[in-house]
């Protein structure tokens, strides 16, 4: 029976979470007790299974409906898929949500898995669905989010400064009255773009609207619904918008189009994330552009310099990739 975390802790009365920072070495386990915890991981040839064959690329979902096979998901998985050729490690690809009926099973099989290090796209993750992997004793990369008082090793991107630089631009236009279209479900890098915005604003003394703060559904088709029900009781409408993501965008912006509104001479539009179709809208879109392929190369390779030794950088690391401001035709000078 191939032995794991739970069985050890059984074994010797540990708590898993204790047998798992024993054997990853962390300073918070008693010599007496990490003595005793790898003397029963060697017995029963846990430490065998210790060496890294492969890579669980795990994709995280919670609601789905961000974090799904959109083009920001498959230029990620492109640059994780291409270091890992490069490097000679095998990747599977798995997906946890948060929505099938045995979640708590396969997250604890995950947890328990020996011989593999993880790299965990956490863009839809909270911090209460991040806390159990704190237990997992082989290398974790967490990709595109950044956990405040957690120990992960991280590779993100600038999601606030991104936002910030975006509102810069547009008061630079000319735009003191500027709108957000937030994502309603609020995942972290939603809530690190909105505060970028919200500084910006302050900054320059502009006071928040709440009648321009609109929620809406994170994907076109979602988007453009839910702002096509705002539009028909609010005619008090920003000269410009930025929104939490490009689908938003989009969708909003179709929606504004159906009520004869014109973009950008009326309302100016910002997005964010430069999917592929941004270049074909009309009008083509301002957006910032996140290098996703790029975040998933640097993922990869930080988790493949853990995996000799997972214990040599007791100092957790978060690295930012930053974006760019793409300028195109949405947002007009006044």
């Amino acid at each position: 029976m191939k032995i794991s975390i739970k069985k050890i802790s059984e074994l010797t009365g540990y708590s898993p979470a204790t047998v798992s920072n024993a054997i990853s070495g962390r300073r918070t386990v008693s010599k007496e007790a990490s003595d005793r915890i790898l003397e029963a991981a060697r017995e029963h040839g846990f430490l065998d299974h210790m060496q890294i064959k492969k890579i669980k690329f795990v994709n995280f979902k919670n609601s789905g409906t961000i974090c799904t096979d959109t083009p920001f998901f498959t230029a990620v998985i492109e640059g994780v898929t291409k270091e890992s050729q490069r490097l000679g490690y095998e990747v599977t690809l798995c997906t946890l949500s948060r929505q099938q009926k045995d979640y708590e099973a396969a997250l604890e099989q995950l947890l328990n898995e020996t011989g593999c290090a993880i790299l965990l796209l956490a863009t839809e993750m909270s911090p209460e669905d991040a806390r159990p992997f704190e237990s997992f004793a082989g290398p974790l990369v967490m990709l595109d989010c950044s956990m405040e008082n957690m120990k992960f090793h991280t590779v993100y991107h600038s999601n606030t400064e991104s936002m910030m630089q975006a509102t810069e631009y547009l008061i630079a236009c000319g735009h003191q009255n500027i709108g957000y279209l937030a994502g309603n479900i609020r995942i972290k890098n939603f809530l690190d773009r909105q505060a970028g915005y919200e500084c910006v604003l302050a900054r320059h003394g502009i006071a928040l609207n709440p009648d321009h703060q609109f929620l809406l559904t994170p994907t076109v088709e979602g988007s453009y619904i839910d702002m096509n029900e705002r539009l028909l009781s609010c005619r008090d409408l920003p000269t410009a918008f930025i929104a939490d993501n490009d689908n938003i965008a989009l969708g909003a912006i179709r929606a504004l189009k159906q009520h004869g509104y014109k973009i950008p001479d009326e309302i100016s539009v910002i997005g964010f994330d430069d999917v592929p179709f941004c270049t074909i809208s009309a009008p083509a879109l301002t957006t910032i552009h996140v290098h996703k392929e790029k975040l998933g190369q640097i993922a990869l390779k930080r988790l493949a310099e853990l995996i000799p030794d997972p214990d040599k950088d007791v100092v957790r690391t978060k690295i930012q990739v930053c974006n760019e401001l793409v300028v195109r035709d949405s947002v007009k000078r006044l």
